[in-house]
């Protein structure tokens, strides 16, 4: 029981510290050249097509936002009369 216990433990070990030993590639100088490339794109657009989505998708909500606001103001300004 004791050696199994033994031979769990080595495998955990084993496989946690395996495992936290990946190398990440270095891309911080390709994204600054690509943020720093002066081609007319603003720079909250230069990520690509996620930057774009996660915009427009702001944008919408923001627009949706404020005319819902807008209304909410202006049906507490005129209140129903029963």
């Amino acid at each position: 029981m004791y050696k199994q216990l033994m031979s769990l433990q080595q495998l955990s070990r084993r496989t946690i510290s395996s495992s936290a030993r990946r190398q990440v590639d270095n891309m911080v100088k390709e994204k600054q050249k690509l943020f720093q490339a002066d081609n007319g794109i603003p720079v909250h657009l230069k990520g690509g097509a996620k930057d774009a989505i996660l915009y427009r998708l702001t944008m919408a909500l923001t627009v949706f936002g404020s005319g819902f606001v807008l209304y909410e103001l202006l049906s507490a300004a005129m209140p129903k009369k029963a």
